[in-house]
């Protein structure tokens, strides 16, 4: 489901945490810095990602840290652990690499480390990747998504050009979880809180119902892979859009960790797609 651009060799990066910041109950931020980061290379696009490798405990790695050589090295057991996370902004000046992470308690293992790691500490990761900011050309604009999206939407709201609409629908928990972000004045952001309702229910009924300012549309559409599903045959049959006008993809799905949805995705995409092709035929 996901659109990307070419894929190329990520290469590995090694930052140092300088500090931590609560933005909401469930949203903790992790800035990273530290001389390797010097040339890191973000600001292409607005949802750049990054792949945090977290060590298995108890396993002792080597020394320089080189992924090839512990995949070639080592059990398939004993390799870091992968989560993929948004940049939500990168300074090359300060050298600083902010990153928004969602927080569920003890839930889940990227959660957990930015709520208890501390200032000093490292992780090595790969990046950046991503292939979306929104279009100059772009009559308006559509962002959709729920918590795992919104680093991304944010940043992309600073890059829309002023006096070109935006019409953005953000889903999170509760009204605790909304943020202030920096928009232009011709964008309508409207939160969406599912006070325990099912993940992406109230994004399709809201990108359903909106009435487009236009035809020209440049959409992002990004979260939860049910709701993402159902708002892609929404934008492609329905509404007719061309896949160029359209970022969209599956961050996570209901049910499976990374590690289980990454194996899955390309399956998933595959199913997706023929039955997109079946109802334009």
């Amino acid at each position: 489901m996901a659109i990307e651009p070419a894929r190329r060799k990520p290469r590995l990066h090694r930052g140092r945490v300088l500090r931590t910041e609560r933005l909401t109950p469930h949203m903790i931020r992790v800035v990273l810095g530290g001389g390797e980061l010097a040339g890191f290379g973000a600001g292409e696009f607005t949802d750049h990602y990054v792949k945090l490798l977290f060590p298995q405990p108890g396993v002792t790695y080597p020394e320089p840290f080189d992924m090839e050589r512990v995949r070639a090295e080592m059990p398939r057991e004993q390799w870091p652990s992968m989560r993929t996370y948004t940049v939500r902004s990168w300074d090359a000046e300060a050298v600083e690499l902010v990153i928004d992470f969602v927080y569920h308690g003890d839930e889940g293992l990227a959660g957990p480390w930015a709520a208890n790691v501390r200032p000093g500490e490292e992780i090595y990761f790969s990046g950046p990747g991503g292939g979306y900011a929104p279009r100059a050309d772009a009559g308006w604009h559509l962002l959709a998504g729920d918590e795992s999206a919104l680093p991304a939407i944010a940043a992309s709201l600073e890059r829309i050009p002023d006096g070109a609409p935006a019409r953005v629908f953000i889903e999170v928990s509760g009204p605790d979880e909304e943020q202030e972000l920096a928009a232009p004045g011709s964008a309508e952001v409207v939160w969406l809180h599912r006070d325990g309702g099912r993940v992406g229910d109230l994004l399709v009924e809201a990108v359903q119902k909106l009435e487009f300012p236009g035809e020209n549309v440049h959409a992002f559409v990004h979260g939860e892979a049910g709701f993402v599903k159902a708002l892609r045959r929404y934008l492609r049959v329905d509404r007719g859009l061309p896949l160029e006008r359209l970022s969209i993809s599956g961050y996570w799905r209901m049910g499976r960790d990374e590690d289980g949805w990454q194996s899955s995705k390309r399956e998933w995409n595959r199913q997706v797609e023929e039955e997109e092709a079946e109802a334009l035929a």
